[in-house]
């Protein structure tokens, strides 16, 4: 797994711009390293990872990057929610899952039914 950090509103452009480019779109994650159940959510997506390379991986500490975090929210207008996964696919949110509902399962069949 090969996160690629969001630090900037230009990170985050970036990353809207690789979701018109891959067929699976892209993946962002928004990890608060505050909060316990945050670290499980990340530990078991970096546990059971098995996607290939080519499915783009987004990490945002939303405790430093409060900001990109709300402009996320406002972008793809969702909830805001620590910690959160969201699949991004040609500029729009086409899932969004939080807490413990985040898992390598329900992303690889989330993402099998929309390619």
């Amino acid at each position: 797994m090969n996160w690629i950090e969001i630090k900037s509103e230009s990170d985050l452009n970036e990353a809207i711009k690789k979701s018109f480019q891959t067929s699976f779109g892209v993946v962002i994650f928004k990890h608060s390293t505050r909060c316990s159940i945050s670290s499980v959510a990340k530990m078991r997506l970096t546990s059971f990872w098995n996607f290939k390379e080519e499915l783009p991986v987004y990490y945002l500490d939303l405790i430093v990057f409060r900001n990109i975090s709300n402009l996320i929210a406002d972008k793809f207008e969702v909830r805001h929610e620590s910690p959160q996964l969201l699949v991004i696919k040609d500029g729009k949110c086409v899932y969004n899952a939080s807490h413990l509902s985040i898992s390598v399962k329900d992303l690889r069949f989330h993402l099998e039914v929309e390619n």
